[in-house]
């Protein structure tokens, strides 16, 4: 989410990272490009589904979408815990908006099932 992406990404650039995900797609075409996000750290649903468009925009092929767990009190605390079927609602409409494989939900990390997203 732009609104909360330095927050989280230290001295990352949302815009950047977009453009790095499109470089890779535009070098490798045949290549799976893919992004992740983890939600539960204040993002609305309409942010959530917006970061969902721009990776489309920018051809990413696979996304995850897992809840953020605070691995130590250091870490930015959890907002909230993003229901199943939210969770199910991104993954439908990842669908609808192009991605060739979603993963969604509570459990999923970067590369939760990953042979899925490519054995097609």
């Amino acid at each position: 989410m732009p609104r909360l992406y330095r927050q989280v990404r230290l001295g990352a650039r949302y815009e950047r990272s977009l453009d790095v995900l499109a470089y890779a797609k535009q070098v490798a075409p045949r290549t799976p490009t893919k992004s992740g996000l983890m939600l539960g750290l204040g993002e609305t649903a309409a942010e959530v589904l917006g970061v969902m468009r721009d990776l489309r925009a920018h051809h990413v092929d696979v996304l995850t979408l897992g809840q953020y767990l605070r691995p130590s009190p250091r870490h930015l605390p959890i907002v909230r815990y993003v229901t199943p079927e939210e969770f199910g609602d991104f993954r439908a409409a990842g669908y609808e908006m192009g991605f060739a494989h979603v993963e969604s939900g509570p459990l999923v990390r970067s590369s939760y099932h990953a042979s899925h997203a490519v054995d097609r």
